[in-house]
């Protein structure tokens, strides 16, 4: 019987209840939350998994033992037997992907807050006041923790869509931005009622408040420690997908050392640390199986963003050697709508990944991570600059 795949499922208890393959990451989500700190960030390409973390978290936090054991057929992850309180604790999840902010600017954002901090009361019983999303959200994180008489964890993903789709409107892009700011703002004075506290995204904006203000907050990002938390190593392609790759491989009729050789060659190598080790995306990677084989630019195919373009334009990069470019540590930290450097953004948006690192220097050693992106970025940069201007 084919195992049936999580292609675009981003639901935790869905995958484990719906028994869809899931890749057990568990440990890692163990060693983060009994480790030190408990505000932290992480920056990931898209479809990468950001958002299925996101509700792994959830589920973690709100005591959900259940999906964690042996469930449709499927062996207990890890972390049910690692020590863990498997206290319930009041979560609020924050999704930003949904609105239209490209169109719709700082319009799209409030109703995208509003009906985000809405769903989320509704969630812990609480009705709330009728003031600005930041007071509403600063109000919920407080009231969930006294009516529960547990901490808050509170959940952000895709906390920099809006500013990354206006980025090419800097009118509403500072509209959106000066709304940000006081939105992530509170929760540095809702501290005392947080229990554990993530913002996912694929940028690292400098002049949002939360990573100037919440200075406890801890970047993820180049941490070698979590450099496989999201994406699939070698090791655990191999565990968890032993099936599709025999059968693929029969199939095709190739040695199945051949046919891993062209996986690693099409989709792996996308590295996010001084540490070397590499990942898969998920997303092209589950494509790839789902079609029994095809070697197709899944992942790229889901979209390039419009800026990126016009950043390589406008900063003349050469797309044809953008190999071994070298990036000081200190410019993946600064990311500023206003002044924003080429090869940073490439690397955040997974266009280019960590090839070595100079430690002596302090300099990371920039290239395309696989012939995936490499072969169908350099045709989208190049067919962008020879079509012909539309008519009017």
């Amino acid at each position: 019987m084919k195992r049936i795949l999580p292609i675009g499922i981003q639901d935790f208890p869905d995958i484990r209840e719906r028994g869809f393959v899931y890749v057990d990451k568990t440990v890692r989500i163990h060693e983060l939350l009994t480790g030190s700190g408990k505000a932290f960030f992480l920056s990931r390409p898209r479809r990468f998994g950001k958002s299925l973390l996101c509700s792994t978290l959830g589920a973690i936090f709100e005591g959900r033992r259940e999906l964690f054991g042996e469930v449709a057929g499927y062996p207990a992850l890890a972390i049910n037997s690692l020590e863990w309180e498997w206290k319930k604790h009041p979560v609020i999840r924050i999704d930003l992907n949904g609105g239209n902010y490209e169109n719709n600017g700082i319009a799209a954002l409030l109703d995208t807050l509003k009906s985000e901090l809405r769903t989320q009361a509704e969630k812990q019983g609480i009705a709330l006041i009728e003031e600005s999303p930041s007071s509403q959200f600063k109000y919920l994180i407080r009231k969930a923790c006294e009516k529960t008489g547990e901490k808050t964890v509170v959940i952000i993903d895709e906390y920099d869509k809006p500013l990354l789709e206006t980025i090419d409107n800097l009118e509403e892009n500072k509209k959106i931005k000066a709304e940000l700011k006081g939105f992530y703002g509170i929760l540095k004075s809702s501290d005392p009622y947080l229990r554990f506290l993530l913002l996912t995204g694929v940028t690292k904006f400098s002049q949002v408040s939360v990573f100037s203000d919440l200075n406890q907050l801890s970047d993820l990002t180049l941490n070698s420690n979590y450099a496989d938390l999201c994406g699939w190593t070698e090791e655990e392609v191999l565990q968890n997908f032993e099936p599709e790759i025999t059968a693929i491989a029969k199939e095709k009729g190739i040695e199945r050392g051949e046919y891993l050789e062209s996986l690693r060659r099409y989709y792996n190598g996308y590295r996010f640390s001084d540490k070397v080790l590499k990942v898969y995306n998920p997303f092209g990677l589950l494509q790839h199986f789902e079609s029994g084989g095809k070697f197709q630019p899944y992942w790229y195919e889901t979209g390039t963003p419009t800026f990126l373009i016009k950043l390589i334009t406008e900063q003349k990069i050469d797309i044809a050697n953008l190999s071994n470019m070298r990036v000081k540590y200190e410019n993946f930290q600064k990311y500023d709508v206003e002044n924003m450097e080429a090869l940073p953004v490439l690397y955040q948006n997974g266009y280019l990944t960590i090839s070595d690192y100079d430690e002596e220097e302090e300099e990371f050693v920039l290239d395309y991570p696989n012939m995936e992106v490499r072969s169908s970025f350099a045709k989208s940069i190049l067919d962008s600059w020879t079509k012909p201007p539309m008519k009017r």
